[in-house]
């Protein structure tokens, strides 16, 4: 019998601890960074792989706990709001430690300069492959909109190409930023497209959030309500779509100045925040509306698209990044230039004047749902993860 594959993985965001079990975070917990680690971590669980998830957790010391059978997550505080990457302070003082008993480093990579240069660190030192996750590239999908942004594209971008460079395996999300880094560089064969997906048994669940009080039609955002997103875009739109209403589900650094944009437009009585929500209540809210739609100025992919899919609602998004991947424009969603306010009130208010249209691109997509499901996307990564351990065994043998 063989022993099982021990893998540290490290990822700035993971998904929120259950309510009460620690501090609230400073920063905003949802995001589908956060459920694509969360959901990954569990189905490799299931598969038998034991692993070590080192992320960021509340302020002050480090938090270790159980996850699933085999798992153990270690939540380190970052003390500062802003800027995840100070959790690579304490994190330099476990990786390593952490790394000595693993078979590989996998990293999952997003806006964050630390987890390049701490992967690499523990793969080299221990001599282990590396396998690395790009869940937004700061090299080609991020837009340079102010100092941060500016940060992020140079410093970040130089790291991720040197991670890149690096790692024994690169996983995207979509078939488009595997097409910008095999044209950059990145030899294909290290190249593998595992896109985010849900959990069946969680998506295939028949209860519904009942949002009697929000009249229809209710067109959804779900996500992080950060300037990325667009929200404030479609929240404009709103006012040109005027029976609709629209609930927002998520929390971030947007939300107050959401609220003022939505008292001014006059829509506050069309507008519903609802705030952070458990991604286990997900699939029923879904059910519960008529539109999902992803106005983002940038995005890779929008695991939001993948779970509306599931349920089988109508989805409306912006032409950016590798949304294109998901949602065919006309066959089975709606895609609008992005920022094009004009455009995107357009799309919504075609699809709530036309329930057949909407129920037909809702149909297309649900048939392809089958593709974005975590137990077929969790063995595609056990399947990286085999490869790499066999494939680098004999260079770590000859290293030592």
């Amino acid at each position: 019998m063989r022993d099982p594959m021990r893998v540290l993985r490290l990822s700035s965001v993971f998904e929120p601890a259950p309510a009460g079990a620690l501090p609230p975070p400073r920063f905003d917990p949802v995001g589908g960074m956060q459920t694509h680690t969360g959901e990954l971590t569990r189905a490799l669980d299931a598969l038998g792989v034991w692993q070590t998830v080192v992320t960021t957790g509340p302020p002050g010391g480090v938090r270790c706990s159980s996850f699933g059978r085999h798992a153990a997550l270690v939540r380190l505080g970052a003390r500062f709001p802003v800027f995840r990457q100070c959790y690579a302070v304490p994190a330099a003082r476990v990786v390593h430690r952490l790394a000595a008993r693993a078979d590989l480093v996998h990293a999952h990579l997003g806006e964050d300069i630390a987890i390049v240069p701490l992967a690499l660190s523990a793969a080299w030192r221990h001599r282990l492959p590396l396998v690395l996750t790009v869940h937004s590239s700061m090299r080609h999908t991020l837009p340079i909109s102010g100092a941060r942004s500016a940060v992020l594209r140079v410093l970040g971008g130089t790291l991720e190409r040197y991670g890149e460079r690096r790692a024994q395996a690169v996983i995207t999300l979509t078939t488009r930023l595997a097409r910008l880094l095999a044209a950059h560089g990145v030899p294909a064969d290290r190249l593998h497209v595992i896109p985010s997906g849900v959990r069946r048994a969680l998506f295939h669940s028949a209860d519904g959030a009942h949002l009697v009080d929000v009249p229809r039609p209710r067109v959804l955002f779900l996500g992080r309500l950060h300037r990325q997103k667009g929200v404030a875009d479609l929240v404009r739109a709103l006012a040109l779509v005027p029976s609709a209403h629209l609930v927002l589900a998520g929390d971030g650094p947007e939300r107050a100045r959401l609220s003022r944009l939505a008292g001014v437009l006059g829509l506050a009585h069309r507008v519903r925040f609802l705030g952070f929500v458990p991604h286990d209540q997900v699939p029923a809210l879904l059910r519960d509306v008529d539109l999902l739609v992803m106005p983002s100025r940038y995005e890779e992919l929008g695991t939001a698209l993948v779970e509306a899919r599931h349920v089988g609602v109508p989805v409306v998004a912006t032409r950016v990044g590798g949304i294109p991947d998901v949602v065919r424009d006309g066959v089975d969603g709606l895609l609008v230039p992005p920022g094009d306010i004009v455009a995107l009130a357009g799309a919504l208010q075609r699809l709530v004047d036309d329930p057949v249209l909407a129920d037909v691109l809702a149909s297309r997509a649900r048939r392809r749902a089958a593709s974005y499901t975590w137990d077929s996307l969790a063995e595609r990564v056990l399947d990286v993860y085999q490869r790499v351990v066999r494939e680098y065994e004999p260079a770590r043998r000859g290293s030592r």
